[in-house]
């Protein structure tokens, strides 16, 4: 006698039941959890990358963790400032940022990129809630000075983060949201009224996941992850120490260097593991998060060898 036809579908499930069992340590892990995204790359650009980046941030809220997004918006900007007619440079790795340019930058991400994450996210539900580094002090900032070649270089309205409040986007995650942050930071010297700080979204993501004692920092770029040997060689360092990623950072791409600089920054100040994933892969973040297959570098605090393993089954 042939089993029954309900055999057979239910058979035809086990894989959707197999992943999620697979998830399970992992959602037991980081339950409860903050994790700082930085939003950009491809990602903030391709309209399905964007849409399924909105998935997994609202899947790892649903999944009772604690996410905060922190976008900067440098292929918008630029393309606004030319629009404008006003010339992009770059010194360092960082976006020189003259009084025109500060104007354009809040607009930008304000204005523009802030609002259409906030409005993919909520298609999923009345979850997110846009606000600068001004808004409620989050962030304060001073002139950050850029080493080019041994010597200062003045980036005009560019900020270091010197102090975080943490107040207004802990109130928000308590109450279940998912606050989305643009990397600006009110002034905290005083130099002039209504002064602000253009402050690279990677060093902003860094930062706040220091001041949020979050679980992780994820950070997406444009490229599988930290080369081993570039351009000599593609394979991707899966894990390395805080204190091997200093010897490499003298030797990185400028693009590269505030994105590292930031994870270091964060295992060093309490985050537990930060990570730079491909943001042009789909769900990259659950990717990461949720499988036993890490997709990019995972930098983690000194003495604490093969993170990625022990994040598994006990």
């Amino acid at each position: 006698m042939s089993a029954p036809k309900s055999s057979t579908r239910k058979h035809t499930a086990l894989p959707k039941a197999q992943i999620l069992v697979e998830a399970l340590p992992w959602l037991t892990r980081h339950h409860g959890r903050t994790v700082v995204i930085k939003f950009g790359g491809n990602a903030m650009v391709d309209e399905e990358l964007k849409a399924a980046f909105a998935q997994d941030v609202v899947f790892l809220r649903h999944a009772g963790l604690r996410p905060v997004v922190v976008h900067g918006g440098g292929p918008q900007i630029s393309r606004q400032l030319d629009r404008l007619g006003l010339e992009s440079e770059f010194r360092a790795g960082l976006r020189v940022t003259t009084p025109e340019t500060m104007d354009v930058v809040r607009m930008v991400l304000a204005g523009q990129v802030q609002r259409e994450l906030v409005n993919l996210l909520n298609q999923h539900g009345p979850l997110a809630v846009g606000m600068t580094g001004e808004d409620a002090h989050i962030m304060a900032a001073t002139k950050h000075l850029a080493e080019v070649d041994g010597q200062q270089i003045d980036l005009g309205q560019v900020g270091a983060v010197s102090a975080v409040d943490t107040g207004a986007i802990e109130a928000l995650l308590d109450d279940g949201r998912i606050p989305v942050v643009s990397s600006i930071a009110r002034s905290a010297d005083g130099t002039g009224p209504g002064e602000v700080y253009n402050v690279n979204a990677d060093t902003a993501a860094a930062a706040l996941a220091a001041a949020l004692d979050a679980e992780t920092l994820i950070v997406l770029t444009d490229v599988e992850g930290l080369y081993a040997d570039w351009p000599h060689s593609d394979d991707v360092i899966s894990e390395l120490s805080a204190t091997e990623l200093e010897k490499l950072l003298p030797e990185l791409a400028s693009g590269m260097v505030p994105k590292m600089e930031g994870c270091l920054y964060a295992v060093r100040n309490g985050v537990h593991t930060a990570r730079v994933l491909d943001g042009r892969v789909p769900h990259a973040i659950l990717l990461e998060i949720f499988t036993d297959e890490g997709i990019g570098t995972m930098v983690v605090p000194d003495a604490v060898p093969d993170q990625r393993n022990a994040e598994g089954p006990a």
